[in-house]
Formats: structure tokens, C-alpha cells, sequence
């Protein structure tokens, strides 16, 4: 009986209704009820989380965490009730932008309480590069989406630029590993490092690439998100941070066969590759002849093809 009140048990339950509702996302007709299953799961882990937790915290850590809870609370449903379904592609990207940016967040706090532990360094640095990116780049993806950054801004050899600043970025982690180092400095050079990547990743891209970079963006913060279920040690979170990366992953690389483009295309300066002067607004020269044609002759068309 103990057991049916215990945290893990809690955990199990919430990752599964996770998995229960990704699965009925897959259809439209349940999809609704998938999606309030998933929450409800999300909201028994956050409340087994805050009762149920066997170590001591003070009663002012409980406040701020309520408080933290309402204003996010009635700030996501105000959001959601008010945005159009044409928008949502942009509130996925908001919406997954403040993960990653929780996910980074987790990283710059808890550097110095892993001192010297080779693997939770290792595991904190990740996620704070990933979710570093993932939320710059989720925030310049919603600027793309809601028409504030209106065309895509190519830096002179921009793909060249945006790899060596990925490569340094993880080379510096790995120093920083390998020096066992305690230093914030350094922490927070990677930690803006991750952030101007996010950006300069994100800007070249033309607007009609963006549900691609919005699912790879979706991918990394989940991948953030199960590292620090690794850290923590946390089921849930780990569950939750693996059915997203690995679901992301997977629509991404839907997109891209769809697209007829490899996944290290797009990660490695694929994206975006239209004509510059089409983006800054000439129009594109017509050639052949130009027929008009009503709904059904495009309906016969398309049933002869």
C-alpha cells in the first residue's frame, strides 16, 4: 500500500500517460483526449514531486514554487485560448524555446554543486549547450513565424562560420571537463556561446523551412531535458525528455525525406538555400505560357496523375 503513494510509483504512471498520449496525437480524432492525458500525467509528476519528496526544503522554496505555478499557469492558458490555430506553429516554437532555456537554466545553477564529478559535468555542460540553442533558436524561429524578422540574414560564408563556432563550442566543453575546471567565467562563455550559435543558426533560414527547424529544435530540448533526468536521476523527466528528442528526431527526418534533403544537410548548412534575390524581395522571372484553370480541371489533373 505504501508503495501505491511512493514517488516512483507516481513516475510510472506519468510516463506512461506520456507514451499513452503521444500515441493518440497520431490521430486527429484523438488527439484532444491524448493531449489531456499527457498533462494530466505531467501535473500527478509535478504534485508527487512537491509532496512527496523525502528530503527537506523550506516552506519559502514551496511559495516561490506555487507562485512560479500560477503565473505560469494562467500565462500559457491566456496565451492558448487567445491564439488562432494559423499561429500555432509559432507558439510550439515559443513554447519549446522556454524549455530549452529551463533546460540551460538548470545547467548554470547546479555547475557548482558537481564539482569535480567527472560525468554530471559532462551531462550539466551538454545541457546547457543544447538548451542554450535550442532556445535562442526557437526564439528567432517564432521572430520568422509571427513576420518581426521578416527574411532570412546570411552572414558572408555563413555555413563555414556557424560549423567552426559548433566545433568550438564543444571543444571548450571538453577543456572544460578535461581541466576540471570551477570557474562561472568560463561556464558562462559557453553558456552565450550556445545562445549566438541558436541565433546564427536560425537566421540564414527562409521562412519555408521553419516547421523542419521547429521539430529539430523540439528534438534538442528534449535531448536537454532527458540529460538532466540523467542528472537528477529523475525517471519522469528522463522518460519525458526521450519521447520527445526521439519523437522530434523522427519528424524531422520525415521532413527532410519529404524535403529530399539528409539530416546532416540540414544540421550542417543545408537550410535556406533559395535564391538571395528572391528573398530581398524581386520577383522571380516567368517563363512558358501561363493557363488558368478552375478547381475542377486541377481536380481532374490530379485524378489522371
Amino acid at each position: 500500500m505504501e508503495y501505491l503513494f511512493s514517488l516512483e510509483f507516481l513516475y510510472l504512471i506519468a510516463s506512461i500517460t506520456y507514451i499513452l498520449g503521444l500515441k493518440m496525437l497520431g490521430h486527429p480524432e484523438t488527439a484532444k483526449r491524448g493531449n489531456l492525458i499527457a498533462a494530466a500525467g505531467m501535473t500527478l509528476a509535478i504534485l508527487g514531486t512537491l509532496f512527496l519528496y523525502q528530503g527537506t526544503v523550506s516552506p519559502l522554496i514551496y511559495s516561490l514554487i506555487a507562485i512560479a505555478i500560477i503565473i505560469g499557469t494562467i500565462i500559457g492558458w491566456m496565451i492558448a485560448k487567445k491564439v488562432p490555430m494559423t499561429k500555432m506553429p509559432e507558439l510550439v516554437s515559443l513554447f519549446n524555446g522556454m524549455g530549452g532555456a529551463s533546460a540551460a537554466l538548470i545547467g548554470l545553477i547546479e555547475f557548482e554543486h558537481y564539482s569535480g564529478q567527472t560525468l554530471s559535468v559532462l551531462t550539466i555542460l551538454g545541457g546547457v549547450i543544447i538548451g542554450s540553442i535550442s532556445f535562442s533558436g526557437s526564439m528567432i524561429a517564432w521572430g520568422k513565424l509571427n513576420g518581426t524578422i521578416k527574411k532570412p540574414l546570411r552572414l558572408p560564408r555563413y555555413n563555414i562560420l556557424n560549423n567552426l563556432i559548433l566545433i568550438g563550442l564543444l571543444l571548450f566543453a571538453i577543456i572544460m571537463v578535461w581541466s576540471n575546471t570551477e570557474s562561472q567565467v568560463y561556464l558562462y562563455v559557453l553558456f552565450f556561446g550556445a545562445l549566438a550559435y541558436g541565433i546564427l543558426f536560425v537566421l540564414p533560414i527562409g521562412g519555408a523551412d521553419m516547421p523542419v527547424v521547429i521539430s529539430l529544435l523540439n528534438s534538442f530540448t528534449g535531448l536537454a531535458a532527458a540529460l538532466g533526468g540523467f542528472l537528477y536521476g529523475n525517471m519522469v523527466m528522463l522518460t519525458g525528455g526521450i519521447l520527445v528528442g526521439s519523437a522530434g528526431t523522427i519528424l524531422t527526418f520525415a521532413m527532410c525525406k519529404a524535403m529530399n534533403r539528409s539530416l546532416f544537410n540540414v544540421i550542417f548548412g543545408g537550410f535556406g538555400e533559395t535564391d538571395l534575390n528572391a528573398s530581398e524581395g524581386e520577383s522571380a522571372k516567368i517563363t512558358g505560357n501561363i493557363k488558368k484553370a478552375t478547381v475542377s480541371d486541377v481536380a481532374i489533373l490530379m485524378n489522371y496523375s
